[in-house]
């Protein structure tokens, strides 16, 4: 079982690297933090699409990593 366990693990932390290399780039973002980012105060607008969708992907596959991990901990702990 802790075999099984730590190999669903260790796909899930490649999947997680693929995840979020495949995600959209926030440039603007991170230009906006530099610079006060005052332009983007009221518009913020909801994700739609790919960047939804991985975002969700993304979250989604970090719970199972997670979880994994606990349930290692428990199954080496006992």
């Amino acid at each position: 079982m802790y075999n099984i366990i730590q190999t669903i693990l260790i796909v899930v932390s490649i999947l997680i690297i693929i995840a979020i290399m495949m995600q959209p780039s926030k440039q603007q973002d991170a230009l906006n933090a530099l610079s006060g980012g005052g332009g983007d105060l009221f518009s913020q607008q909801k994700k739609r699409g790919f960047e939804s969708f991985m975002e969700k992907v993304t979250a989604i596959l970090a719970i199972i990593f997670f979880a994994c991990s606990l349930i290692l901990v428990y199954l080496s702990s006992h």
